[in-house]
């Protein structure tokens, strides 16, 4: 579990971070209409300078959406950028800034399952995917439950400093990618975790599991999460519709986890596929997702 870190020094090697953190502090401010606005400049931006990210994006859609003609993929990844550029703003806005003017707008579903299983003194692993509104619909959520969350740690000791400490303005806790068992006692505890296994870690608990029909490399923590612990394991879908935002909880996976862990995570994959399918532009597609094949066969430059 993480508590408020330690601020780090003002050494001359941090000056550029704590410029673009004091920047990013600055833009979190402002009125959501603007932000929305340079948002969709900075998506059309990142379009045409991230040209690896954009391939990325190009070759998963193409492998994840075969149905979609080649003009319909390039509108989807136009509209994802723009996305992609939004959600940062709401990635600033949920760690620094005010979250008011949202709140009135925003609709969550499915909060009475969240309610029983807590009733029951159950753990609950809300597991969702790499959308660009997970940050400001996590902290929305919060709102309701004492939501915990894991996360990947930054190496960068002043980055790592102001986004842990914006987190923990809302959270309840929040667990470093190594802090597997405060996460484990966190759940047997009744606890509540925010949880996305939808990226290649490229660590050793990996199976290959179907993702829009192709293997992925696909990490066996929620199976694992379920079988050291008893939890619930429980979709969480958020999605923006215009200035809005719908949050639903789903149902539980039921009957989870069994003896098969690559079954348990083709389940897990089905429902973040199922979630994407309702929000396709709100995806992180900049993710290189197959870069791990089982026949070797390589998507990615």
């Amino acid at each position: 579990m993480s508590a408020a870190p330690s601020r780090p020094s003002f050494a001359p090697r941090h000056w550029p971070t704590w410029l673009g953190v004091g920047l990013c502090v600055a833009l979190a401010h402002l009125p959501w209409s603007l932000q929305r606005a340079f948002g969709a400049v900075l998506g059309g931006l990142a379009l045409r300078l991230a040209r690896s990210r954009r391939r990325a994006a190009e070759i998963n859609l193409s492998l994840c959406l075969p149905e979609l003609d080649a003009g319909e993929r390039a509108t989807l990844l136009r509209a994802n950028f723009r996305d992609v550029g939004i959600g940062l703003f709401e990635f600033a806005r949920a760690w620094w800034g005010r979250i008011e003017p949202l709140r009135k707008d925003a609709t969550l579903e499915g909060l009475e399952i969240l309610q029983r299983l807590r009733a029951e003194k159950r753990g609950i692993l809300l597991v969702s995917g790499h959308f660009m509104t997970l940050e400001i619909c996590g902290r929305l959520l919060c709102d309701h439950v004492p939501l915990a969350g894991m996360y990947r740690r930054y190496e960068n000791p002043v980055l790592e400093w102001a986004v842990l400490r914006g987190r923990l303005r809302y959270a309840f806790a929040m667990f470093g990618n190594r802090d597997t068992r405060a996460a484990l006692r966190h759940l047997k505890n009744g606890g509540v975790l925010w949880y996305a296994p939808d990226q290649d870690m490229l660590g050793k608990d990996t199976v290959f599991a179907p993702f829009f029909g192709v293997p992925a490399a696909t990490i066996t923590a929620t199976h694992q999460f379920a079988r050291l612990t008893g939890c619930a394991v429980v979709p969480f879908f958020h999605r923006r519709e215009g200035g809005r935002y719908i949050l639903r909880i789903g149902a539980p996976l039921d009957p989870f986890p069994t003896a098969d862990a690559v079954a348990d995570s083709a389940r897990v994959n089905a429902a973040i596929e199922a979630m994407v399918r309702q929000a396709p532009s709100q995806y992180l597609w900049l993710h290189r997702r197959f870069k791990r094949l089982p026949d070797g066969v390589r998507h990615y430059d």
